[in-house]
């Protein structure tokens, strides 16, 4: 159940008929995987735990740099030189020491990243490169987890919710195939921070939505956010039978 003191911390989202108590204790039984804690997982992890999801795990083997903090809210200028994921417990412990941490400071290769999502309900990738992006999905595909995804780089954006428990789902890779500037990061395109902001608020809403039980997940639908017009535009994207990862499902 609920203490006192989590009906006082969660009350504005209890209020909400949509979560209430019931979607509320759902959160807080439920695990996410965060894979990447920079400038989308910043937001991401901020809010998952200020939200009361009970356990988070932590994915990134990276440490802080200075050029990070321009976007990586989660961290700040006494955490350079730390890893990320120690930086980001010691801020998360003080927004909520109700919840569950669990590290990951080794980069996951293809059997940890699969014991990683076996042991969580949910995964938001956050991460800035196709080849981890493509492993996330093809472990949650595996292990029929529902995968939060999210993108940006320069002024764009994009956001959307695979998950292969829903037979008309597409996947990652149904959308994106074998990629495009595969190796292109934010340390070479440049990025703006707020919009990774809003991508990474946007995948914690979706995580949210997808945990406690309400409202409509983005499953079959892509988001596209251009930040220098102020414009966001919704595709609807169709799962490929023939996928190489997801196809495999209906045999």
């Amino acid at each position: 159940m609920l203490s006192d003191q989590e009906l006082l911390r969660y009350s504005r989202q209890v209020l909400l008929s949509q979560i209430d108590i019931e979607g509320q204790l759902r959160l807080k039984q439920s695990k996410a995987l965060i894979v990447g804690l920079g400038g989308l997982g910043s937001p991401v992890a901020l809010y998952l735990a200020a939200a009361g999801v009970g356990e988070l795990h932590l994915a990134d083997f990276d440490t802080v740099d200075l050029t990070n903090l321009q976007r990586q809210v989660i961290h700040d200028s006494a955490s350079v030189g730390m890893t990320k994921v120690d930086s980001a417990m010691q801020r998360l412990q003080a927004i909520n020491p109700e919840i569950t941490l669990v590290a990951h400071r080794q980069a996951l290769d293809d059997t940890s990243l699969a014991a990683a999502v076996a042991a969580v309900d949910l995964v938001l990738d956050c991460s800035d490169n196709f080849a981890t992006r493509e492993a996330v999905n093809a472990a949650c595909v595996a292990g029929s987890k529902p995968l939060v995804s999210g993108a940006a780089i320069r002024l764009e954006g994009q956001l959307s919710v695979f998950d292969p428990r829903r037979d008309y789902s597409p996947c990652y890779h149904c959308l994106y195939g074998e990629g495009s500037e595969a190796e292109l990061t934010c340390s070479e395109a440049g990025v703006i921070g707020p919009l990774v902001g809003l991508v990474g608020s946007l995948q914690a809403l979706e995580a949210m939505k997808l945990l406690a039980g309400f409202g409509e997940p983005l499953v079959g639908r892509l988001l596209l956010i251009d930040a220098l017009g102020t414009r966001i535009r919704e595709l609807r994207v169709k799962r490929d039978p023939a996928c190489p990862v997801c196809g495999k499902r209906d045999g």
